[in-house]
């Protein structure tokens, strides 16, 4: 009910509100929060979902209770996850990447909003992002389609390697695929070797990136994912250590000590998606709300871990990056 229609109705004489001592409270509305993460992983995404919602008027523990269901980066539970929201009938489901996927498989009547770093069209969330029709909406941000740009950007930073490293999770192998498709075609513009490498557990990162000091391989490219983006830091700082020229999305793997970074916020589109879980909860249909797409991208060089492994930084590259850590 809009504002203007609830002055309205009270100022009706025909309106019998229930301001007896007493009378029941209408319940709390319940969103459901889907999520392939650990529940302590990466708080300030959290944070900002919980700021949109605010931005909307909902304020969880006020008038908003979240039920949240963490798959622990196992991403073969999140059917199960999904199925346990839907049963509980929570109003609405916000859900990330493969998340997603699992709650679109799980209920066609409850509304869903995404996040997601990989085309919502093409994997079948959405048919259209500017009409999604159904009960799915959300962001898109710009994530797998930068893959390209993050190999040429690290190829220019480091124009000796030409056997190149892309790391995937494997356990989400939609995202996965399509990474691997628009990979494959830049290295082979490019002229580099692509090796792929797979890790879906913390011992598949520290046996991965170890294995990168065996001769053979130049560099390494990190495939988007929810499981890599909880991991910046310690994927940071093992790049550093092994003295391996590496880029990713996030500011904060090159804030660890990577190399570079160059994509969207994450931050930003959480907020967004809570914005939209809570233009639902006031009656707008999810089908009718335009995908919204993230598309500020920011290129960071860390110049310091530069120096450190020996890579001098072109000035064209250092002049046109966002942001130079020193």
């Amino acid at each position: 009910m809009k504002r203007r229609e609830f002055i309205t109705l009270v100022g009706g004489s025909t309106v019998a509100w229930p301001f007896a001592a007493g009378a029941q409270q209408p319940a709390m509305p319940v969103i459901g929060f889907l999520n392939s993460r650990a529940s302590g992983d990466d708080p300030h995404l959290l944070a900002a979902f919980r700021q949109g919602l605010k931005e909307s008027g909902y304020v969880e523990g006020q008038n908003l209770t979240i039920e949240y269901r963490w798959a622990e980066d196992q991403y073969d539970r999140l059917p199960a996850l999904a199925g346990d929201l839907v049963r509980r009938q929570v109003a609405v489901i916000a859900a990330n990447g493969a998340a997603a996927h699992a709650a679109r498989g799980a209920t066609t009547a409850i509304p869903i909003v995404f996040v997601a770093g990989f085309d919502p069209v093409e994997t079948g969330l959405v048919p259209s992002l500017s009409r999604p029709g159904g009960n799915v909406t959300g962001v898109s941000i710009l994530d797998v389609e930068l893959g390209p740009k993050r190999l040429e950007l690290l190829h220019q930073l480091a124009p000796t390697a030409r056997n190149i490293a892309l790391l995937v999770n494997p356990s989400d192998p939609a995202r996965a695929q399509m990474i691997l498709r628009n990979m494959r075609e830049a290295a082979q513009t490019l002229g580099l070797q692509l090796t792929v490498l797979n890790a879906s557990t913390d011992h598949d990162l520290n046996t991965v990136i170890a294995s990168l000091r065996q001769p053979g391989v130049d560099g390494l490219v990190i495939g988007g994912d929810p499981l890599f983006n909880s991991r910046t830091d310690q994927l940071g700082a093992l790049c550093l250590r092994h003295a391996l020229p590496a880029i990713y999305q996030l500011r904060s793997f090159a804030a660890a000590g990577g190399l570079a970074s160059y994509g969207t916020s994450l931050t930003e589109s959480y907020r967004l998606v809570g914005i939209t879980a809570g233009r639902i909860l006031k009656g707008e249909k999810p089908g009718d709300l335009p995908v919204q797409q993230a598309t500020t991208v920011e290129f960071i060089i860390n110049l310091k871990t530069a120096k450190t492994i020996g890579i001098s930084v072109p000035l064209d590259l250092a002049g046109r990056a966002d942001e130079l850590i020193e």
